[in-house]
C-alpha cells in the first residue's frame, strides 16, 4: 500500500487554493467551486481540498509535509506572508517542526525528521 492523497475540508476554495499554492503545491485539478487537487513538490503524493458547508468540530485534521530544508523553506514562506503558530523548533520525538493553520483552520506541520521519521530509537523491532 502507498499513501496517494490527503483531502481537507474548506468553506471557500477561492481562499484556500491560493494559500496552498503559496505553500509551494502545484494546482493540477480545479473543479470550481467544489474541489481542487495539488501535486506535492517532491514524491508522488497529492493533496486535495473539497468544499463543505460546515467544518468539522474538535481537533480536526492535521497534515504533515516533510521538508529537507525546513528552516529555509519556512523563512521563504514567512517572506510571502504565511503566518506560523510555531517557527521551526526541535521536538522530543527527534523531529524539527514548524506549525501553522490554513484558512479553514486545518492544522499543518512542516517538518524534517531524517532517519527518525521511520527509525526512531524506540521503533518496534
Amino acid at each position: 500500500m502507498n499513501l496517494n492523497q490527503v483531502t481537507v475540508p474548506s468553506l471557500d476554495l477561492t481562499k484556500s487554493v491560493p494559500f496552498y499554492e503559496r505553500l509551494g503545491l502545484k494546482l493540477i485539478v480545479h473543479s470550481t467551486p467544489d474541489y481542487a487537487r495539488f501535486e506535492c513538490p517532491e514524491g508522488d503524493s497529492t493533496f486535495s481540498i473539497h468544499k463543505v458547508k460546515k467544518l468539522p468540530e474538535g481537533e480536526g485534521i492535521c497534515v504533515y509535509f516533510e521538508c529537507a530544508d525546513l528552516d529555509e523553506h519556512v523563512k521563504l514562506l514567512v517572506e510571502k506572508g504565511i503566518v506560523f503558530d510555531e517557527l521551526p523548533n526541535d521536538k522530543s520525538w527527534l523531529w524539527r517542526e514548524a506549525r501553522l493553520r490554513d484558512v479553514d483552520n486545518n492544522r499543518l506541520i512542516l517538518f524534517f525528521a531524517g532517519d527518525s521519521r521511520k527509525n526512531p530509537p524506540w521503533r518496534i523491532g
